[in-house]
């Protein structure tokens, strides 16, 4: 592993490459167990570092013990259902249709599977120090897919990373991988990114934070002689739309449920709900009353490092200023290297008319967007670009009345709520942790569960090849007793 904290030089890049591709052709050709055995082996190993990277990680970000915790497993399942999920197969999308020599005109024999791009560069992220960075989702579906992978740390947490690449480099030593197969390297400069988005060898990107960063990696990899996809996760307000027959019934528990989703780990979460969207009512102003107590009973905490809490504490005073916002709970400016709620409140005629309203304030605020009716939420939905989550809170009949709304809401969205906040994404299959452009640069694909494999792979049809040329999953036998499509049913049957 290069030094901890020095900067990579430009000319190291390319070698740098040249390692991954070469550990990557001798990676991909290895069975799945293989593949699964080096997943596990990390996940081992970062279980046997014990606390020594949650004190690491807490001195670098002011995530409490409890948090990282909860993080640190969470990592380490990812690790361990990446590598039954690879095990498993059922990503690779087999499809076999077998010849037809009797046929006018004969068909074929044709056999189709996923293989991996090649050379990953992941770059890690701030707001998830473990899941979304070193040794995150985006570096574990990689290697299930059987790509070589290149981390790019996250400047504002170095020694967590470092620790986390060491583990990798520990597994990959002891279940006899290629070296290179991981590599971890440090750049502050926008040139380092650059250069390895563009670097030739380069065959994919995976990336979790800001609109401004995402969209940056997806324009170099575009101006490419050869374009790369760039998968990145990037901003997300989440609305929130509130429903007028719930509202009536329960105004301080739907309170309470918002109030708790805004301000967690001090807003720091893609899936933040930075907009609640309801129609005017007596109900909706003793909503806004008791969110407005709830608030401004929340203390002041630290956020992950001075830059996201200076720029938290500008965002938070940009919506402020807007025309005709008013504040109900106003961010606290002068708190150094602490963050507090903000709640701020505008009609829908200004909200639409004002795209910096849209904008993402990263921490823990949210607008209440107030509508004269029915008619205008549904305008305001419209209105809004695409989002991880959207999500609705409704008694049955307010659910049969805004059927229009709930038929429109997952076109805007990766994960559509009923009656549930949207922080909290549970890693599993079905879950989608993705939406429509701004949220990623593309919403075919989550971050999230096995399906977050796919990003890394493309199909390969093999016609008319010898059995004993093809590989180990298209062969007859299925030796690896994976699900298949074969002639058009689904079967492990060889």
């Amino acid at each position: 592993m290069m030094n901890s904290y020095t900067d990579i030089f430009l000319d190291q890049i390319d070698p740098l490459l040249q390692r991954s591709l070469q550990a990557f052709l001798d990676f991909r050709s290895r069975p799945l167990a293989d593949r699964a055995k080096l997943l596990r082996a990390i996940a081992a190993e970062l279980e046997d570092m014990g606390d020594h990277w949650l004190a690491v990680a807490n001195k670098e970000t002011h995530l409490p013990e409890a948090r990282l915790k909860n993080e640190r497993a969470r990592t380490i399942f990812q690790l361990e259902s990446y590598a039954l999920a690879c095990e498993q197969g059922d990503w690779m999308r087999i499809s076999i249709d077998t010849a037809l020599p009797e046929r006018n005109p004969p068909r074929p024999d044709l056999r189709k599977m996923m293989i991996p791009l090649g050379p990953v560069i992941v770059f890690g992220a701030s707001n998830f120090p473990y899941a979304y960075s070193t040794a995150g989702g985006d570096t574990a579906s990689a290697i299930a897919a059987g790509c070589s992978v290149i981390v790019k740390a996250h400047p504002a947490h170095p020694e967590t990373s470092a620790l986390a690449a060491a583990a990798i480099e520990r597994a990959v030593d002891r279940t006899g991988m290629p070296k290179y197969i991981f590599q971890h390297l440090y750049g502050a400069s926008f040139e380092v990114g650059k250069n390895l988005v563009q670097h030739p060898l380069s065959a994919a990107v995976g990336f979790t934070g800001s609109f401004k960063g995402g969209k940056q990696l997806f324009d170099w990899a575009n101006q490419r002689e050869k374009p790369i996809p760039v998968f990145a996760e990037m901003g997300s307000v989440n609305p929130i739309f509130l429903l007028p027959g719930i509202l009536q019934s329960d105004a301080l528990e739907l309170a309470s449920k918002v109030a708790a989703s805004v301000t967690l780990g001090v807003g720091q979460f893609c899936t933040n709900p930075g907009i609640l969207v309801a129609v005017q009512s007596e109900s909706l102003d003793s909503f806004r009353a008791h969110l407005t107590d709830l608030m401004e009973q929340v203390p002041s905490a630290p956020m992950l490092h001075e830059g996201i809490q200076h720029a938290y504490q500008s965002h938070a005073a940009a919506h402020r200023d807007q025309p005709g916002v008013s504040t109900c709970v106003r961010a606290n400016e002068l708190a150094e290297g602490l963050a507090s709620p903000q709640l701020t409140v505008v009609d829908a005629d200004r909200f639409m008319s004002n795209a910096q309203l849209q904008q993402e304030v990263f921490g823990p605020a949210t607008l209440l967007v107030v509508c004269k009716d029915k008619e205008q939420l549904l305008a305001v939905a419209q209105t809004i670009e695409g989002q991880l989550t959207c999500s609705v809170f409704g008694i049955k009949e307010d659910f049969i009345e805004f059927q229009t709304l709930l038929q429109f809401l997952p076109l805007r969205c990766g994960r559509l709520n009923y009656n549930m906040v949207p922080t909290g994404v549970e890693v599993l299959q079905s879950m989608h942790h993705g939406g429509p452009f701004p949220a990623t640069t593309d919403a075919r694909f989550t971050a999230v569960g096995s399906d977050a494999i796919l990003r890394f792979v493309r199909p390969v049809s093999y016609q008319n090849c010898p059995e004993e040329w093809l590989p180990t999953e298209l062969q007859s036998a299925n030796p690896l007793n994976i699900l298949r499509k074969v002639n058009g049913e689904w079967t492990r049957i060889g």
